[in-house]
C-alpha cells in the first residue's frame, strides 16, 4: 500500500480570492484537515465548496493529534494542515506533525501560496536581495537582548511580526536596541483597509497616535546601513562630546549608538578603553 501525503497548504491572510487552484482541490481531496481553528477555517471552506472533514490542530494540542494524522498517512490517505490565515509552520502550528510525518518517512508537500512578510517586504522599498525573519520576539527579555544582540550588526532586511496592542512597546524596543531605523509597517494586508506606514522609527515613537492599533501588523526594518565604514575615531570623538557637555557615559553610549547606527556593544567597548586609558 502507498503511503498518504502530508499537505501544508497556505489559506488566504484577508482576501478570500488570495488561494490557488491547486489549493482548493487539494483540501477537497484529502481524508482530513487539520485546521487551526475549525469555526474560523469553516468559512473558508464553505465558500469554497469544500465537504472535506475538519479537526482542531493548534499549539495546544499539537502532540495529541500527531497519532491520528499518522494512522491516516499509514494507511495511505492524505492528510491537510491549514491555519487560520497564512502558511502553516512560519509563526503557526505545523513545525510537529511536519518533523514526525519525516521521521516517519512519510511524504511532505508544501503548497506555494499566501503568507503576510513577502507582500510587506516587497512593498515596504527597502532591501530585499537578502532578509532575515524575526517573527514575533521571543517572551522573556533575556531572549529579547540576546536576539537584539545577534541582528543587530547584520546588514540584512528585518522581518518582524506584532500584534496591534503591542506595536508601541514594540518599536521603541527597535529604536533602543538598533538605532533610528527606516521601518515600514503593514497594517491588515491583502484586506479592504490595508495600510501602509512608512518613516524613521523615531517618528513613530515620537507620533505614536499614526498607526491605527488594529488588525496584523508586519514590520520591516532595515538592516545595518553597509555604505559607510564608521571609525573607531568617530566614534571617539562623539562619545567625547557628549561626555564635555555633562553626559553621563551610558547617555553618551546609547545617544552615539543610535545616532550612528551601530550596535551599542561596539560603542560600549570603545567608552570603557576610553575610561581605562584616562585612570
Amino acid at each position: 500500500m502507498n503511503k498518504g501525503t502530508l499537505y501544508i497548504i497556505p489559506t488566504p491572510i484577508g482576501n478570500l480570492g488570495d488561494i490557488t487552484y491547486r489549493a482548493v482541490e487539494t483540501l477537497k481531496n484529502v481524508a482530513l484537515i487539520g485546521a487551526e481553528d475549525t469555526r474560523h477555517s469553516a468559512l473558508l471552506l464553505k465558500y469554497y465548496q469544500i465537504s472535506t472533514p475538519t479537526i482542531s490542530y493548534h499549539k495546544f494540542n499539537e502532540r495529541s493529534r500527531i497519532d491520528k494524522f499518522l494512522a491516516l498517512l499509514e494507511e495511505g490517505k492524505d492528510v491537510a494542515i491549514i491555519s487560520d490565515a497564512g502558511t502553516p509552520g512560519i509563526s503557526d502550528p505545523a513545525a510537529i506533525v511536519i518533523k514526525e510525518a519525516i521521521i516517519n518517512d512519510f511524504n511532505v508537500c508544501t503548497l506555494p501560496g499566501a503568507t503576510a512578510l513577502l507582500p510587506a517586504l516587497v512593498s515596504s522599498g527597502l532591501n530585499t536581495e537578502r532578509f532575515l525573519f524575526c517573527g514575533f520576539l521571543p517572551a522573556k527579555e533575556s531572549e529579547q537582548k540576546k536576539l537584539f544582540e545577534e541582528i543587530a550588526p547584520l546588514t540584512s532586511t528585518l522581518i518582524f511580526y506584532e500584534a496591534p496592542h503591542r506595536i508601541t512597546t514594540f518599536l521603541k524596543k527597535l529604536y533602543d536596541n538598533l538605532g533610528d531605523r527606516e521601518v515600514t509597517i503593514g497594517r491588515e494586508l491583502t484586506k479592504k483597509f490595508e495600510t501602509y506606514y512608512r518613516n524613521k522609527l523615531s517618528y513613530f515613537i515620537e507620533n505614536n497616535d499614526v498607526i491605527k492599533h488594529k488588525g496584523e501588523i508586519v514590520i520591516i526594518c532595515e538592516g545595518f546601513p553597509e555604505e559607510k565604514e564608521i571609525t573607531d575615531e568617530e566614534i571617539l570623538n562623539c562619545i567625547n562630546n557628549l561626555l564635555e557637555n555633562g553626559e553621563t557615559t551610558s547617555y553618551a553610549v546609547n545617544k552615539v549608538s543610535k545616532e550612528l547606527k551601530i550596535p551599542k556593544n561596539r560603542v560600549y567597548a570603545l567608552a570603557h578603553k576610553k575610561d581605562e586609558n584616562d585612570k
